[in-house]
């Protein structure tokens, strides 16, 4: 794929020209449906050096973020993370070249959490794949910022496709309409991802 090659030279160029002592921070962000997980699964073959974070895998437990009393949007948008937490023990530690950091790490199935230890040297690329990356509590940590931008159309029939742990292609939708929809948009109008981004990628 030529945009993938064209991508990478730029991810390689600026970890080359890195010239801090810490990891070179990378983020792949992207709405649901983007196609996200199936790049940084390109890159984990092709780049040197790399270690990858899902965001998604540092998600709270369940009774933080349904039935809260907020909306559903709201919910999702603002309680998914612990975004201070967050910050303090992944975005910042990384930049002040820790060598390890013990995140929890969720079980989805068990709606629990398991303590794991992430090796990270002043030379990594740590590539931070996930959705709402350039919120701000977290905006300012990368060094270089990439955008999926995938039409609605094309997004909504992935996710329906793949969520079908949510139950029936109406049940997708309700979900998606009252939750997740609304807080993309929400994220779209606030931060102006595509604005910020240093390479847009149409998917």
């Amino acid at each position: 794929m030529e945009y993938l090659d064209n991508l990478i030279r730029q991810i390689n160029e600026g970890y080359e020209k890195h010239i801090e002592k810490r990891p070179y921070i990378v983020a792949i962000d992207g709405l649901s449906g983007a196609g996200k997980t199936t790049l940084v699964k390109h890159f984990e073959h092709i780049l040197e050096n790399v270690v990858v974070i899902h965001i998604d895998d540092h998600i709270v437990e369940r009774s933080k973020r349904y039935n809260t009393g907020h909306a559903q949007w709201f919910e999702y948008y603002q309680l998914q993370w612990d975004t201070k937490f967050l910050k303090e023990q992944l975005f910042q530690k990384i930049r002040q070249n820790v060598s390890s950091i013990k995140l929890p790490f969720y079980n989805k199935e068990e709606d629990t959490h398991f303590n794991k230890t992430i090796n990270i040297s002043g030379y990594s690329m740590i590539i931070i794949e996930g959705i709402f990356l350039l919120r701000d509590e977290w905006k300012s940590f990368y060094d270089y910022i990439v955008f999926l931008d995938c039409p609605k159309e094309v997004r909504y029939k992935r996710v329906i496709q793949r969520d079908t742990y949510i139950g029936d292609k109406e049940k997708i939708l309700h979900k998606y309409t009252l939750r997740y929809w609304v807080a993309e948009e929400y994220y779209l109008e606030k931060q102006n991802p595509i604005k910020r981004a240093h390479y847009i990628q149409l998917s």
